[in-house]
């Protein structure tokens, strides 16, 4: 096992705060005593935040054209977009979304590649991002697809909650009719062997939600939990996972409910997101379960009312690092455990952090 991971980071929307929270996690030294850091983007957008933050007397940086020019303690910059680019804090534009697919697509050629371990994703921006190649509601489908994989799950995680879904980015008056027995089946099995697999978990216990208010009152406002969901977690619960529920969100959440799983699944995008990022906003994870690689990213968008000011909190994406290198350091364990047959993992027995030192991540 190398005494550093080498983490991939993909440049985001350069409009957004996606390029200043990157330098200002890697302007502290410290970050270099795990990670690698291989940030896909060009010189114009780094001068131009690095002189925005008053980053101009820390060396820190090296221009590389391949991984293996890596240097250990250097924020390493690889040339993603060679054309020059207008750069407008704050504000949308098509080219800042063509560099980030550009910025996307490069590093996800170099995880294919094993060039990299694992790669972190900072915020785009859904719309101008799109193109003949990227056609999804965001970076999660794209990623899956690259790797020929169908079964994968969007997952909030922090150090006291951990959020999947069943349906993502989607509108509301969607939901109902996405859901059905197969899709809630498929997302718990993919939670249920991402808690075993990622995160040590011998036997996962999994809360899944309703979703009509208080699970649909026996079908009197909602069916969708005696017809769909209900059947799913009986099922599930016949292969032998360890899942429960219905739960109604309001009074799970607003009781503490959570902290007796491993994990919840929820039914739509809202339903999840908001108690998770009330309770671990500042320092949650968004990371893609399921995959055979290991992606993550911070749990925020591009914040343009924040980009350029230098203000934007780095918990998220600092969080989002550990993370990636946490999950990654698990599945190496995982793969020797197999080869040399051994029954248990550390972390079964430990309780979960993302790992995160206790460093000032707030300011500049």
């Amino acid at each position: 096992m190398k005494d550093r991971t080498i983490i991939g980071i993909t440049s985001g929307d350069i409009n957004g705060i996606g390029p200043e929270i990157v330098l200002r996690t890697f302007a502290d030294e410290r970050m270099y005593d795990k990670f690698i850091p291989v940030l896909y983007a060009n010189v114009q957008v780094f001068k131009y935040y690095k002189n925005l933050l008053n980053l101009t007397d820390k060396p820190f940086y090296k221009i590389i054209k391949s991984t293996e020019e890596c240097e250990p303690n250097k924020l390493n910059l690889k040339i993603c977009y060679e054309s020059e680019i207008t750069i407008t804090p704050g504000q949308a534009s098509e080219q800042a979304g063509a560099f980030a697919f550009s910025s996307l697509k490069t590093a996800i050629d170099d995880l294919k590649n094993n060039r990299i371990d694992v790669l972190c994703t900072s915020p785009i921006d859904k719309q101008t991002i799109k193109n003949s190649e990227f056609n999804y509601n965001g970076q999660t489908g794209y990623i899956a697809n690259q790797f020929n994989c169908k079964k994968y799950s969007m997952m909030l995680v922090s150090d006291v909650l951990r959020v999947g879904l069943v349906t993502e980015h989607v509108p509301l008056k969607d939901v109902s009719e996405i859901l059905t027995k197969e899709l809630i089946i498929e997302k718990i099995q993919v939670l249920n062997n991402c808690l075993k697999e990622d995160f040590g978990i011998a036997i996962p216990k999994i809360a899944v939600l309703g979703l009509n208010p208080h699970t649909g009152d026996n079908g009197e406002i909602g069916k969708e939990e005696i017809e769909i969901i209900n059947p799913s977690i009986n099922e599930a619960r016949n292969k032998g996972i360890e899942v429960w529920g219905t739960y109604s969100a309001d009074g799970f959440f607003g009781n503490n409910q959570f902290a007796k799983f491993d994990a919840v699944l929820a039914m739509y995008h809202d339903q999840g997101l908001i108690p998770f990022k009330y309770i671990s906003f500042e320092e949650g994870v968004n990371f893609t379960a399921g995959l055979p690689i290991i992606r993550t990213s911070p749990d925020h968008g591009t914040a343009y009312s924040l980009a350029g000011k230098g203000i934007a909190d780095i918990s998220s994406f600092t969080s989002a690092l550990y993370f990636a290198e946490k999950i990654y350091i698990q599945r190496i364990e995982n793969k020797q455990m197999k080869e040399n047959h051994l029954e248990y993992s550390k972390l079964k027995n430990e309780k979960f952090s993302i790992g995160v030192p206790n460093i000032p991540r707030r300011g500049s």
